[in-house]
Formats: structure tokens, sequence, C-alpha cells
């Protein structure tokens, strides 16, 4: 076990936790927008950042991908870390201006207009974490979409920005994105997923007549596992 602080208070933690692992585990708040238990860490949103002190040197970095060491102390909320935090909040509003999520979590900081404004960026709800193209690939095991180009204009798409082939309409990246930015909606017997230019046909349920789940979601599903023909002809409720 490895003994380490956080604000003044002991832990013990398993070797090759992170501090951001600990901190949830034991009740203290760290802000993330791009982290998920499910999904490797990948450190996008850099909202988790602390301060980190050991033998006499401090220095800031991502609680998320930051394992916790013997001796470590960490602040959670030091004016360092507040400053550091505050200037990524900026950096989010001026992309986001108008993203519900992202102007609560910057009016918790005390940060309602940024200092500086981009014509290129104003009114995005998608801050490049990933998640959704990390969850294609991690979780799904489709990588249907991906980050594509670099800078400011970086963002997830499908391949060369045409219908996402590959896509299999689960919605996984719909549900886990933090900031609303995937739009998927249910229209009677079709899924829609605008930002991949993708519509599926859903499955209607034997027992009850509702439509549930794609069906090349659930094909691809019932392939994998070698699932019978028949497996998903029943919606869950029903079964």
């Amino acid at each position: 076990m490895i003994t380490f602080k956080i604000d003044g208070r002991e832990f013990k933690a398993e070797k090759g936790q992170t501090i951001l692992q600990v901190a949830r585990e034991n009740g203290i708040d760290i802000p993330t927008l791009c982290h998920h238990e499910a999904i490797e860490p990948y450190g996008a949103c850099r909202l988790c950042i602390v301060e980190i002190s050991r033998g006499g040197r401090s220095r800031i970095v991502t609680s998320c991908l930051y394992p916790v060491e013997e001796g470590l102390e960490v602040k959670t909320g030091s004016p360092r870390v507040i400053s550091n935090r505050k200037m990524i909040l900026e950096l989010l509003l001026a992309r986001c201006s108008k993203n519900s999520v992202i102007r609560e979590l910057a009016s918790h900081m005390g940060v309602e207009q940024p200092s500086f404004k981009s014509e290129y960026l104003e009114d995005n709800d998608c801050i490049v974490c990933g998640l959704c193209v990390r969850a294609c690939e991690q979780v799904v095991g489709v990588s249907a979409i991906s980050l594509v180009n670099r800078g400011i204009t970086k963002e997830p798409a499908s391949p060369f920005l045409e219908s996402a082939l590959a896509c299999i309409g689960c919605g996984s990246c719909y549900y886990i994105c933090p900031t609303g930015a995937i739009k998927m909606e249910d229209r009677g017997d079709i899924r829609i997923i605008h930002n991949w230019k993708v519509e599926f046909k859903l499955k209607k349920c034997r027992v009850c007549g509702d439509y549930w789940a794609p069906e090349k979601q659930l094909e691809y599903i019932r392939t994998k596992w070698g699932l019978p023909e028949d497996f998903f002809d029943i919606c869950p409720t029903c079964k």
C-alpha cells in the first residue's frame, strides 16, 4: 500500500491508482469532463489538475493520469490550481459560449465571461474531449469515428466527414458525451445520429410492439457472441 496526502488528509492506496481515483473513492471533489471509469484516462479537458509536492518541489499535474506515490502531497484547491482551472474554463467558455454544462462549471468557479473571444469557435458544444471516439473504440469495439484535423479545427468525425458506415447506432457516443454535442433522436422506427450522418432501422419487440434498439447493433452483438437468431425478438422489458 502507498501512503500519501490529499489536502492534508492521509490516505492509503493501491499501487497504480491515480490521484483522481483515490479522491473520488473518498468523496473529494475534483472536476473533470473527459473522464469515465469504463475508459482509459486521456487528460484532454485538464480540469482535474491538482498541485503535487514532493521533496520540496511542486508542480501542476492532471489527476486522472498521475499515479499515487509514497509520501506525495496533493492540493486540490490551492491558489495555483484555482488560477489555472479558471484559465481552462475561460478557454472552454470561449469555445462553447452557450453550452449550459460549460457555463455552469465556469460560473461555479466565478468565471462569467472569457477575457478573450474567438470568432472561429463561438457556439460550439464540442470540447474535443475524445470520450465519444474512445467509447466507440474501447467499449463498443467498432472505431466508427475518430479525431480529425489539428489545432482549433480538431474535432470528432466520421471518415472523410461522410456517413460513418462502421457505426452500429448503439448511441454510446451520445450517452457518454459530457456537453450534449452528439445529436441523436429516435423517430418512430428510425434512429438518427446527426453528427455521423447515419440512420438505423429499430427492432420491434414481438410482445409489446415498441421499437427498442437498432437492428444493426443487435445483429452485431448476436454475431459477436453467437446468440440464437431470435434472441432479440423480445425487448428486455418484456423478457
